[in-house]
């Protein structure tokens, strides 16, 4: 299959693919941890968010500004958080980490930002707020869950566009995060055309097993048959 951009391509992923059919597909291919930890998941089940790592690496700070120290960011209230987000285009996912979880990373007003920069959504190593914002503006957002105190005094973005780790889980600007009800998965962008290509195949095949399965037959007849279970 070949699509013309990401447009088409997370569209196409969008209506015939979920986590587990390309996990899987990922497993064969020996990239065996591509799943981010499952304490991060949707903040409302139906959410699905598909697009490219805008990675943004967070940091613990004790004070909104502090002049003591020998670095600029110290001095900046929420280091360059806002820098971050103002650079987020089109199909991208801001997806941050490197901060203790003790305050929360996203929030409604950056949501109401990502969306009008069209971004795809935000993952969080941590929590987010203002959960009720975001539910109504229906911003894929995947974290810890909920919690409301704030990043202000306690926290700062120390650098973004730049590789990070999340549960030992590598995220590299570009590589494509796919998420929905049963986590997070980065697919790594080198490996991107061969395993959406055979996620789509898988696909396809298992809706077969599935009707097979229906009308009687077994599990061991439909493995033997279709490989696929």
């Amino acid at each position: 299959m070949t699509f013309a951009d990401d447009t088409e391509l997370f569209a196409a992923m969008r209506s015939k693919l979920f986590t587990a059919v390309v996990g899987d597909i990922l497993d064969t291919m020996g990239l065996l941890h591509q799943f981010l930890p499952p304490n991060i998941r949707a903040l409302r089940d139906d959410m699905v968010m598909i697009g490219r790592a805008m990675p943004v690496l967070e940091a613990d700070f004790f004070a909104v500004s502090d002049g003591g120290g020998h670095s600029a960011i110290s001095t900046k209230p929420f280091g360059l958080v806002f820098e971050a987000l103002d650079s987020l285009k089109q199909h991208e996912v801001y997806v941050a980490t490197g901060s203790s979880p003790r305050y929360a990373l996203w929030g409604e007003l950056m949501s109401t930002r990502a969306l009008h920069l069209k971004a795809a959504g935000a993952v969080v190593d941590g929590y987010c707020r203002d959960s009720g914002g975001i539910l109504a503006l229906n911003f894929p957002t995947f974290s810890y869950g909920s919690y409301a105190q704030d990043q202000g005094p306690r926290g700062k973005v120390v650098d973004y566009h730049v590789s990070i780790e999340i549960g030992g889980i590598r995220i590299r600007p570009g590589d494509i995060l796919f998420g929905d009800r049963d986590g997070v998965l980065v697919i790594p962008r080198e490996a991107e055309k061969e395993a959406i290509a055979l996620a789509f195949e898988k696909a396809t095949t298992e809706n077969k097993v599935r009707l097979a399965i229906e009308g009687g037959m077994s599990t061991v007849a439909a493995y033997e048959k279709f490989g696929v279970m």
